[in-house]
């Protein structure tokens, strides 16, 4: 069986970036390509597009078995559809800033498709039946959701901080996909972490303190170990919760 928890693609060095680069450092050029087909991700400097890009490959990871393709188009995915009950916990706004990296170019991408799912502030999944029968969500689509990049490539998401289940640490699942008319369809899969000493903090608060002690820390987490460095989300406080930044850039042919 193919090990999908593999990282794709490589950590680019400062001067093979400098080489790859454009015109006026405009942005890559070259053919590129990651072993397996899929394509890679790449970092943004700060003050991307006006600054020269970081290009800094980010790993796929696996999908995990809770993905479902709801087609919910919203950016509050906290809530039931169906009942409008929001699941309790922190708040985290995120920011997905996704890149279109092509010959020459490297701009931002409108109109890719983000979806978010992740598990609630006790560990459950929304839409499946837990494989350890501890959970039987079906039917119901909290903490699930997509947004369409805006002409600036960002989407973003109003959220809560995941909890914690047995065998793994703390993680957030991210799917960018992008239609046929952008050049080829592109479908990039990953999950992401936090720092511990955040999730410490988080934790210590209700409703996530009623979960007990996690088991598991990044440091520890089989998946985490396979490029979860480069899948760290910089979240900062805001209020009562907390907001984080992910820049993301898709290699188009």
């Amino acid at each position: 069986m193919e090990n999908d928890d593999l990282p794709v693609g490589r950590i680019l060095s400062r001067r093979e970036v400098i080489a790859l680069l454009g015109v006026g450092g405009a942005g890559l050029v070259g053919a590129w390509r990651v072993p397996g087909g899929h394509a890679p991700a790449l970092t943004s400097a700060p003050g991307w597009p006006g600054g020269v890009p970081a290009c800094v490959v980010r790993p796929e990871q696996t999908e995990g078995p809770y993905f479902v393709d709801e087609h919910l188009n919203r950016a509050d995915i906290r809530s039931d559809p169906a009942s409008g009950a929001i699941r309790p916990g922190a708040a985290l706004d995120l920011e997905f800033r996704v890149a279109r990296v092509t010959t020459g170019s490297c701009a931002p991408l409108a109109g890719a498709i983000v979806d978010l799912w992740h598990c609630d502030a006790l560990g459950v999944y929304s839409d499946v039946k837990d494989m350890s029968g501890k959970f039987d969500t079906r039917g119901q689509k909290f903490l699930r959701g997509h947004q369409l990049t805006d002409a600036s490539g960002i989407a973003r998401f109003h959220t809560v901080y995941p909890g914690w289940y047995e065998g793994r640490t703390v993680h957030l699942h991210v799917k960018i996909r992008t239609p046929a008319g952008t050049g080829g369809s592109h479908e990039f899969t990953s999950q992401l972490y936090f720092d511990d000493a955040v999730t410490d903090t988080v934790f210590a608060r209700e409703p996530y303190k009623n979960q007990g002690v996690r088991e598991m820390r990044n440091n520890r987490d089989g998946i985490f170990s396979e490029g979860g460095k480069r899948l760290l989300i910089d979240v900062t406080p805001a209020g009562n919760g907390y907001t984080g930044t992910f820049e993301i850039g898709l290699q188009m042919a």
